[in-house]
C-alpha cells in the first residue's frame, strides 16, 4: 500500500490506481447488435405502459 506521511505524522492512505487502456470504438457487429437492443427495448417499454394504461381505470 502506498504510505504519505503528511506535516505532523499523520499517515495518509492512497487507493492503489487501476491499470489504464485505450478504449477500442465498437465494430460493425457490435453497432448493429446495439441498434437492435435498443429497438427491442423501445417496444418493451412501450409495450408496458400500453398494457398499463388498458387496465387501468383512467381510460
Amino acid at each position: 500500500m502506498p504510505y504519505t506521511t503528511e506535516d505532523g505524522g499523520r499517515l495518509n492512505n492512497f487507493a492503489r490506481e487501476p491499470k489504464v487502456y485505450r478504449a477500442e470504438p465498437p465494430t460493425e457487429r457490435q453497432k448493429r447488435n446495439y441498434i437492435i437492443l435498443g429497438i427491442t427495448a423501445t417496444i418493451l417499454v412501450s409495450s408496458l405502459i400500453f398494457v398499463a394504461f388498458s387496465v387501468s381505470s383512467v381510460s
